[in-house]
Order: C-alpha cells, then sequence, then structure tokens
C-alpha cells in the first residue's frame, strides 16, 4: 500500500479581477527556460515515479491521459506549446511545473472553505472544460467540496472541475498540491511558500498563507 500523500493548502484573498494572460509573466519565462535547457530531466524521473506511485490506487493508473497534470505541463513546456490562461492558473502551473507535483486550483466562493481528501468512487465523473468533456473520477485521488448532500469531487491531480475554476469574477483562491509522503517536510513548504509569493506578487492578493497538512488513508 501506497503511503497517503502530503498535502499543502495555500489560500489567497482579494485578488485582481483574473484577465486572460496575453504575454507570459517573467516567473513562468524563467521556469520553462530552465526546463527547456534541462529537457526531461528538469523533472527528475525519482519525481515522476514517486508522484506516479502516490497516485496508484485500486484500478487507477497514472499513465496516458491519467498521468499527472504536472507530466503534461513538463512536455507543453519542452514542446514550446505551454497554456497561458489566467493569472492564477499561470501560478499554479508554475509552480507545478518547477516542482514536478500536480496541484488543484479552485474559486474559494464556489468551492468553500470546507474540503475532503478521498478516492473516487464508481461512475463518480465530472465535466472539466467548456467543450462538456467529463473525467472518470474511479479510484482516483480526489478534493471535495462540501454540499447539502454531502461531499462533492471538484479536483484532482490530473483535471478539476469546471464547477469551481477561477473566472473573471474570482476574489478568493484556494490550492492544493499532491505532494508523495517521503517528501522532506521543508521543501514541501517551500514549494506552499512559493506559491502564496506568487499569487501575493503577480494576482495582487490582501492576504496570502499556507499550512501543510498529512493526510490519513480514506478507507
Amino acid at each position: 500500500m501506497v503511503d497517503p500523500p502530503i498535502v499543502p493548502l495555500i489560500w489567497a484573498e482579494g485578488i485582481d479581477s483574473p484577465r486572460a494572460t496575453e504575454a507570459m509573466p517573467e516567473f513562468l519565462a524563467n521556469v520553462i527556460e530552465e526546463a527547456s535547457r534541462a529537457g526531461e530531466s528538469f523533472v527528475p524521473q525519482e519525481v515522476r515515479t514517486r508522484v506516479r506511485k502516490m497516485l496508484r490506487f485500486g484500478k487507477y493508473r497514472a499513465s496516458g491521459r491519467g498521468k499527472p497534470a504536472s507530466e503534461f505541463l513538463l512536455r507543453a513546456a519542452l514542446d514550446s506549446r505551454f497554456p497561458l490562461i489566467n493569472g492564477p492558473v499561470d501560478v499554479n502551473n508554475a509552480i507545478s511545473l518547477a516542482s514536478g507535483f500536480p496541484g488543484s486550483l479552485f474559486d474559494a466562493d464556489l468551492s468553500g472553505s470546507e474540503l475532503l481528501l478521498r478516492h473516487g468512487r464508481e461512475a463518480e465523473a465530472y465535466v472539466f472544460n467548456t467543450s462538456g468533456q467529463t473525467i472518470d473520477l474511479q479510484d482516483l485521488l480526489l478534493v471535495c467540496r462540501k454540499v447539502e448532500s454531502g461531499w462533492e469531487p471538484c479536483g484532482n491531480p490530473v483535471k478539476d472541475s469546471m464547477m469551481t475554476k477561477i473566472g473573471g469574477k474570482t476574489r478568493d483562491v484556494v490550492a492544493v498540491l499532491y505532494v508523495p509522503a517521503d517528501e522532506p517536510r521543508g521543501s514541501v513548504e517551500e514549494w506552499a511558500r512559493r506559491y502564496a509569493q506568487l499569487l501575493e506578487v503577480h494576482c495582487g492578493a490582501e492576504h496570502v498563507g499556507f499550512a501543510v497538512f498529512s493526510v490519513d488513508r480514506s478507507p
């Protein structure tokens, strides 16, 4: 059995209105340039292996279309097709690319302040893009928001739900990184700190913070 992940929670309040990114921000350009110079080794193979091992559960295997978002971002950087979205998402993608750890980012007004980590159940799915495409969530590591009927999945290390994505009216955000249990605590805290700092500097957040949680295995 794989040890449960370490999950840093990062938040920012009072960000600037997110707008579509037209020019690549310097902090992101710097990470992509480093990745381009280093190639595949920019994220060491042992990090990618540990992340995939962390996500392996039941029927889910972190490969093909189900590989973690951090791997998609590395390939996009090397292929000169890195996505530019908006300020908060660009921050998330920069940290995920640099660390090798997948992340989820939510509009806090839509996700709420209570979040639950569990694995997906049979027949669970959600829409992840504006085209209405869905992702099968069975056995995937999930972040869920609290709703009247219980806990509703809204994010995972592959693709987040449309229900809680950042939009032009977003003012508060909350994010998580999915980190293998054997990552040194100091390293986890440093990535969370860098994430929060970028939300403050690049997105104009009035208040930022983070906390690091070790998660008990879901039944």
